[in-house]
């Protein structure tokens, strides 16, 4: 199985990006949660956003509440995060991660633990860097 992050790239403050998260040795379907996790220079991961596949709970972290959306796309195996209102310190790698086996409270354990638990499946990532 293998998750490959794109759309990435350099953008200025106010700017939008849309990353995608393409999936493949694996079909996606609403069995599965989704979330995305970013990662800056010198700091831990961090969980961005997720869904959770037990009740359909979208999570944003506080930071990129109002200015992020995660979405998915079961058909085409893609999940999505559209980033609106960039600022410089979303800058940052992207990752994206799948797993059919977390819970709602699961999930929000892994975003706890800012990066010492993982998902089932986690992909490479897209840089994003936002500078003026």
């Amino acid at each position: 199985v293998q998750l490959q992050a794109s759309g990435g790239g350099l953008a200025q403050p106010g700017d939008s990006l849309k990353l995608s998260c393409a999936i493949s040795g694996r079909a996606l379907d609403d069995d599965d949660s989704v979330a995305w996790f970013h990662q800056a220079p010198g700091k831990e991961r961090e969980g961005v956003s997720f869904i959770s596949s037990e009740d359909g709970t979208t999570y944003y972290v506080d930071s990129v509440k109002g200015r992020f959306t995660i979405s998915r796309d079961n058909a085409k195996n893609t999940v999505y995060l559209q980033m609106n209102s960039l600022k410089p310190e979303d800058t940052a790698v992207y990752y994206c991660a799948v797993d059919p086996n977390l819970s709602t409270s699961g999930l929000l354990n892994v975003f706890a633990s800012r990066g010492r638990f993982g998902m089932d499946y986690m992909g490479k990532g897209t840089q994003v860097t936002v500078s003026s």
